[in-house]
């Protein structure tokens, strides 16, 4: 049996099924981690989704902002965005059952030394904290009244942790970190600056850095999977496998087998013009 972890999809399902013939996938025998994002922009979400929900056991998914965002455009919240790719899918039968499983899935994950969140991890979090603050959004995600979660949970503040947050303010936070983070400046705030906030480390927004390199970060005990930043591209450290090659670029869909870290990738077509790091 192995595991193998795959960066983000947004709907580029030809690439990932070519990926799983190539790395020879069992879903009777191995699993597959998938980091989120599993949708838009790309051309094929619903397939994507409606692939991933059928391998069942087999398949770990963490959320990511654009699978957030497609929860939220199917319950009438958020704003459309020109590029989404997300109409098959809420116009699909099947469209309740399959945005009732994505609600399902946790944001962050841990099992066996390893940890995977979509964006990242606020630097005071300890992997057990995070995991803790997962469960929380996942709770309220699959409320009988997800839907004012729904209504509260956009924004970009506050920008930084405290102990003693509540309410939305303390579940916006959480869903910030594990879905949209690149930046913190040296208090740990996030940083969602225009712009700078999805450059490359060389270029990010003055007296910030990425989440990661963040001096004394209390998850760096584990080793954590994350995605969400084609401009970074692949990073295999000790403690940071960043998976997100910009498949939806024109870049490629990459998978790393967890047991030996071994690498493998598929190219991928073009199938949008990037007009940012998303």
């Amino acid at each position: 049996m192995a595991t193998y972890a795959i960066g983000d999809l947004q709907g580029c399902y030809d690439p990932l099924r070519r990926l799983l013939d190539y790395i020879s996938f069992d879903p009777a025998a191995d699993r597959v981690w998938f980091v989120g994002d599993l949708v838009n922009r790309g051309p094929a979400s619903l397939e994507v989704l409606r692939f991933v929900k059928a391998l069942g056991s087999s398949a770990t998914v963490v959320l990511g902002n654009h699978d957030l965002h497609l929860v939220m455009q199917a319950a009438g919240y958020g704003k459309p965005n020109k590029e989404d790719t997300l109409d098959e899918i809420l116009a699909a039968a099947d469209r309740d059952e399959l945005l009732a499983w994505l609600r399902a899935q946790p944001l962050f994950h841990v099992e066996d030394g390893w940890a995977m969140v979509h964006a990242g991890l606020l630097p005071s979090w300890t992997v057990a904290q995070a995991q803790a603050l997962s469960d929380e959004a996942s709770a309220a995600l699959q409320a009988a009244d997800y839907r004012d979660f729904l209504a509260n949970m956009w924004g970009s503040e506050p920008a930084a942790w405290r102990d003693d947050l509540a309410g939305w303010d303390r579940l916006r936070v959480v869903v910030n970190a594990m879905t949209r983070m690149r930046y913190v400046t040296a208090s740990g705030a996030m940083e969602f600056r225009a712009g700078g906030a999805k450059s490359p480390p060389d270029k990010g927004p003055p007296g910030c850095l990425p989440w990661f390199n963040a001096p004394g970060r209390a998850s760096a005990d584990h080793a954590i999977v994350c995605g969400h930043w084609s401009a970074l591209g692949f990073r295999d450290e000790a403690n940071i496998l960043a998976l997100d090659t910009g498949c939806l670029w024109g870049g490629c869909l990459t998978a790393v087998r967890l047991d030996d870290r071994r690498v493998f990738r598929q190219p991928c077509p073009q199938q949008a013009k990037p007009s940012g790091w998303d």
